[in-house]
């Protein structure tokens, strides 16, 4: 079946590379396994024998067919994962580990879509290992300091453990895309709790002038930089995750003694 391009779809032949992620998830008996896009199942011809159960979300109503022929004890959703309502999807028990070469197209809708799935349901979940355009996969793991580092990288680091695992050539799939490709591994962990829209807005107006001092970004707020232990003079490029949590908090706690 040839990929259709509204599906964003570039399916991944290279038996090496699928072996890879194979041996990155590494899969018990005992695991539940979820799946996003299996496509004609590369990936799942070698992972749904592994796991207690395999279950799979796939949008292309066409492939369901063959998919459901070639692995009868898989459990195969036809939908839009990111319609799907996740919390019966991936309902409670032992947790999930989640999969998939993700159209790039979706890459940063779904990360939304689990990342407030895991901070609602923080124990459904043990960890990701999908497949991203290589840019997006270095802003997720970048470090403070880097030319990637940015608000992708805070939210999302802020709510998992990231790992940048490999890059994938664009001649491993069918058809090729244009950029290389990376998998990553992403694993929950318990976000600070704090006003997530406020850090978002600053988070927006610190990389919008990313070359400036942080106290001309961020002039809109009146900021004790002593208080919260920070440097005005220094750009957003180099300041952590951390310390911008910490800056969130100074901000909130000045807005409710006003």
């Amino acid at each position: 079946m040839r990929a259709r391009k509204r599906f964003g779809q570039n399916f991944l032949t290279d038996e090496s590379v699928i072996q890879r992620i194979v041996d990155a998830l590494n899969p018990g008996e005992a695991d539940r396994v979820f799946e996003i896009g299996p496509g004609h199942g590369a990936l799942t011809a070698l992972l749904e024998p592994l796991p207690a159960l395999y279950r799979a979300v796939e949008l292309d109503r066409d492939l369901l067919p063959f998919l459901r022929a070639r692995f009868p004890a898989a459990d195969f959703i036809s939908g839009d994962v990111l319609k799907l309502n996740l919390a019966e999807v991936l309902d409670e028990g032992r947790p999930w580990r989640v999969v998939g070469n993700l159209p790039y197209n979706i890459s940063s809708p779904l990360l939304a879509l689990f990342t407030n799935f895991v901070d609602a349901h923080p124990d459904r979940v043990r960890d990701l290992h999908v497949m991203l355009q290589r840019e997006m996969a270095e802003r997720l793991a970048a470090a403070p300091g880097t030319k990637a580092w940015g608000r992708l990288s805070i939210m999302v680091q802020l709510h998992f453990a990231v790992e940048h695992l490999f890059d994938v050539a664009p001649e491993s799939f069918s058809p090729a895309p244009k950029v290389w490709s990376s998998v990553v591994r992403l694993i929950p962990r318990e976000p600070p709790a704090l006003d997530t829209a406020l850090l978002d807005r600053i988070l927006r107006m610190a990389f919008a002038g990313r070359r400036k001092r942080l106290s001309n970004s961020l002039k809109a707020f009146a900021i004790d930089w002593q208080a919260c232990g920070l440097d005005p003079s220094v750009r957003a490029d180099n300041v952590s995750a951390e310390e911008f949590v910490r800056l969130t908090e100074h901000v909130a706690a000045q807005a409710d003694e006003s």
